[in-house]
């Protein structure tokens, strides 16, 4: 059974903000999003450890604490560490990859540049997470 998705997302681009929206919209999909301009705003919706999101969709580029930054935060703390985190990136780097893994991240999505082909990355990475067990905190 599929059930609806409370997101986080961390990204300082407002086009990208709105390309999500956007394309949950299309979908018809019923998930809520949480907005986080950079990881220092997420940090401050987190911490109060109430109402937490089921996944976080993670930009790797932004301003004060960038992601990689942000993930090693969250994974030293003992109850956000098992949220799932998901980078949503232009970022092909393989060192950056690497070191998203080896801090535990749940998946690395590159943002396509085709808004048709995003939008069905977008389905997909949602549709799997909808489906899973997730922990609730």
């Amino acid at each position: 059974m599929t059930h609806v998705l409370k997101i986080l997302l961390i990204e300082d681009d407002m086009i990208e903000v709105m390309k999500l929206n956007r394309a949950i919209s299309s979908l018809q999909l019923n998930h809520k999003i949480i907005e986080a301009n950079n990881g220092e705003d997420a940090l401050h919706l987190l911490e109060k450890k109430e109402d937490l999101p089921d996944i976080i969709l993670l930009d790797l580029n932004m301003p004060k604490i960038n992601g990689i930054e942000f993930l090693n935060i969250l994974k030293q703390d003992d109850v956000l560490k098992y949220i799932p985190t998901i980078i949503l990136t232009t970022s092909s780097n393989q060192k950056d990859l690497l070191e998203c893994y080896k801090i535990g991240i749940a998946g690395y999505v590159l943002k396509p540049l085709k808004y048709e082909e995003y939008v069905s990355k977008i389905e997909k990475l949602l549709a799997y997470w909808s489906i899973n067990e997730l922990k609730k905190i």
